[in-house]
């Protein structure tokens, strides 16, 4: 009996991911582009990134196809990411604070495109590091579709605690369903890397259109496709990467709480219960597992479990199989993550719980030491 109900289980759970990641593309590698120069502005809204921004304008600096401008829009840094932008060669934009209506970020993107003028337009979040080849795979991906190129980086983890992020970057890209087989109606971009022309950008009414969303990558692939513009997603693979929250635990955590509590509402019904049905799976094998554990080395046990231990690591080894194909695409996740997959479940699990509080109780989180409040769109102190 058991069987039966893990084989309905798991099944359903493990056809769902695969549904949702039918088409998980990458960036192509180098593209069909010779020339030396490109005609794309890249625009780099920045808060607080000494850290990370010098890895970023170097690597732009050593592409095999080079840019025409980098503006870097210094949104009220309280570090030296101005003068460290500045010494790499890129131009830097003070921005002012936010109009009323207006997120930090939004209004950032928004001053680094009307500072450029180049005829494509190439945003990028300070933590993001592109090969050298990384441009003109890009480039092709927008001859090829036009309208919005989007890209999710392959995620660099170094320390442990990073680490724990492993399924709260494969849920994002689940609920997100824009690599889905039969993608939903409601369209989908990443924010860490958008590559548009300036006449779709202006088209789509730019960051104007998304100016109080907290989420305003999403906000603005469905502005692309209000007006009959294409977005196409891809990961970064070998060509686009970062690492999102080098400052440790408490960032990690702070982190995936305002991308939770904000994405919430961004999910379509269908790919939120394909997620949470996968996501089910994996509770109910770690948790199978270990009270089989239990019968086996005390002797005692449930109905639950009794006599079926070589089923529940059977199912332990087809869940961490699967989860292992889908983070060695998507981030530089060790081998226990997986394998050990009831570790970082644990971590999802009270993550979500203070998301949820966060979301629900206290309408807001502290983020780069500005509020993001879900209680309120177009706040000036909101900042993503």
């Amino acid at each position: 009996m058991t069987g039966l109900v893990l084989v309905m289980v798991l099944l359903p759970a493990a056809v769902s991911a695969r549904w949702l990641l039918w088409d998980l593309r990458t960036v192509p590698r180098g593209g069909g582009h010779h020339d030396q120069s490109a005609p794309v502005s890249v625009v780099i809204p920045a808060r607080d990134e000494e850290t990370t921004i010098p890895a970023l304008l170097e690597s732009l600096r050593r592409l095999t196809v080079g840019v025409c401008e980098i503006v870097v829009v210094d949104d009220g840094s309280r570090d030296a990411t101005a003068s460290v932008a500045r010494s790499a060669g890129a131009t830097v934009l003070p921005a002012s604070v936010p109009p009323p209506g207006w997120t930090g970020k939004a209004w950032a993107c928004h001053l680094g495109a009307g500072a450029t003028s180049a005829d494509l337009l190439l945003f990028l979040d300070a933590d993001t590091v592109l090969a050298r080849d990384a441009l003109g795979g890009l480039l092709e991906l927008h001859e090829r579709h036009g309208g919005l190129v989007s890209v999710q980086p392959f995620h660099g983890v170094v320390r442990a605690y990073e680490q724990l992020s492993s399924y709260f970057n494969v849920m994002s890209l689940l609920a997100s369903a824009a690599f889905a087989r039969r993608p939903g109606k409601r369209p989908m971009a990443f924010g860490p890397c958008l590559l548009t022309s300036r006449a779709d950008y202006e088209r789509a009414g730019g960051h104007d259109a998304v100016r109080g969303e907290i989420l305003d990558d999403v906000q603005l692939a469905a502005a692309y496709d209000r007006v009959g513009l294409p977005v196409r997603c891809a990961v970064g693979g070998p060509s686009i990467w970062m690492r999102s929250y080098p400052g440790g635990l408490r960032q990690m955590a702070d982190g995936w709480t305002k991308n939770f509590a904000s994405g919430a509402s961004a999910t379509a019904p269908g790919p939120a219960l394909a997620s949470a049905l996968w996501m089910s799976a994996h509770h109910a094998v770690a948790v199978g597992a270990a009270l089989a554990l239990v019968e086996a080395v005390t002797g005692r046990g449930v109905s639950l479990t009794y006599g079926e231990s070589a089923l529940w690591a059977v199912a332990w080894v087809g869940v961490a199989w699967q989860l292992r194909s889908i983070l060695s695409r998507i981030g530089s996740f060790r081998w226990w993550t997986w394998a050990l997959f009831p570790v970082t479940l644990v971590a999802f699990d009270v993550l979500f719980a203070r998301s949820a509080a966060h979301t629900v109780v206290r309408r807001s989180v502290l983020w780069r030491g500005r509020e993001v409040d879900f209680s309120r769109r177009g706040s000036p102190e909101e900042v993503v």
